[in-house]
């Protein structure tokens, strides 16, 4: 009787240890989910742009700050080597569509933005970058056009958005010198609720829809418009910030692009320095808030750029430039804040949406269109394939 008296006793103790241990299971915290959502984009930036300015660079750069990085695949659905509008589209969707074509699939029928998402959300949203604001990769969140060069009917569509809180850029001529003589300025102020600047200096950042178009073209190149980028990314983090539902912001680096179309090693430079500088105070501001999803990406490689030494020693580097267009190189993709540990690996471009969403406890949420994932390789393929003549 006193032995299994002892045997009870011990399967009771065994008994609650297991109760224990699952109640302890059960009780395991969800991961923190992100409220907000800084989203940057280096135009034409891969890894050889970011590592020429480290190299080149006394600045403190912010990409070895990143815990979670990833390799990005940027073919479009028309050509393995992507432009900005089907690159800026597949980044902002999870549609790959033909070059030229501006948040549109292949057959031209509109596709869900992650702007026109969060905003659905309730979030506020927000564009700064250093091209026109109506260029193919800001107008990749907002417009729906066949040809990235139409550039009067995105503003029209910048215009009158109304899931858009604020926008910061260059591009002014296309609101107000126009070829049909429309005033869209005015329009904005006197009938769609913006307030318009052409300086970032005095405005009123608790205002809750307001652009600034700070130059005519694009905004001039770093050496000649100085922290421009910093400056507009925080003055949108002073007006998003007390978002009650959280934000998303989209911030581009345009012209590092520019840079790499011209082989202009020091414009690059300079270009990569001043986006690594607006990256910090997104970093500073997720480090301080906790609940924010920081992404840096980039839509496509631009001039084939390499870092070799000419002379074969392995003691000198020069940056060596092998076109003055795009490439079909990958592209890095760095990830802080909630969320940030699913950006690791090899993903398609097309797959950045979703995982934004996941990090802000959002499904994917379609448009009910099927996703086109476009040709592959079928240029190497030819050419691998042809004879020599």
């Amino acid at each position: 009787m006193k032995k299994l008296s002892t045997l009870s006793l011990i399967a009771l103790v065994l008994m609650g240890l297991l109760s224990a241990c699952g109640n302890k299971k059960e009780e395991t915290p969800e991961p923190p989910k992100a409220m907000n959502v800084i989203y940057m984009i280096g135009d034409g930036m891969a890894l050889p742009q970011v590592y020429a300015a480290m190299l080149a660079s006394k600045e403190k750069m912010t990409f070895s700050q990143f815990p979670y990085i990833g390799v990005v695949d940027t073919h479009s659905a028309s050509n393995d080597i992507t432009d900005s509008a089907a690159g800026g589209t597949a980044l902002a969707s999870d549609h790959k569509t033909k070059n030229g074509m501006v948040g549109m699939n292949p057959d031209t029928i509109p596709v869900k933005t992650l702007l026109e998402v969060f905003a659905e959300q309730g979030k506020e949203t927000g564009i700064v970058v250093t091209s026109y604001i109506t260029h193919a990769t800001p107008a990749s969140f907002y417009a729906k056009v066949p040809k990235r060069s139409m550039y009067e009917d995105i503003a029209v569509q910048l215009a009158e958005a109304q899931n858009i809180n604020l926008a910061i850029g260059g591009g002014m001529k296309h609101f107000n010198q126009r070829k049909d003589s429309i005033n869209l300025v005015e329009r904005m102020e006197n009938e769609l609720g913006w307030k318009v600047y052409d300086t970032l200096a005095d405005i009123d950042v608790t205002c809750k829809k307001y652009a600034v178009l700070a130059n005519d073209g694009h905004m001039p190149p770093a050496a000649e418009r100085g922290d421009f980028l910093p400056r507009a990314v925080k003055t949108a983090l002073q007006t998003l910030d007390d978002a009650e539902n959280g934000f998303f912001l989209m911030v581009e680096g345009s012209q590092i692009d520019f840079a790499c179309h011209g082989n202009d090693s020091a414009w690059m430079v300079n270009e990569v320095v001043d986006f690594s500088n607006a990256i910090q105070l997104a970093l500073d501001y997720a480090e301080e808030h906790g609940n924010t999803l920081v992404v840096v990406i980039a839509d496509h490689e631009t001039g084939g750029l390499t870092l070799p030494d000419p002379q074969g020693k392995y003691t000198n580097v020069v940056f060596n430039y092998s076109t003055r267009s795009h490439t079909c190189l990958p592209v890095m993709v760095y990830a802080y804040g909630p969320g940030a540990e699913q950006f690791t690996g090899w993903m398609q471009n097309t797959a950045i949406k979703g995982k934004i969403l996941n990090a802000c406890g959002l499904e994917n949420i379609s448009d009910g269109l099927p996703e086109n994932d476009g040709r592959r390789f079928s240029a190497v393929k030819d050419n691998l394939d042809s004879k020599p003549e």
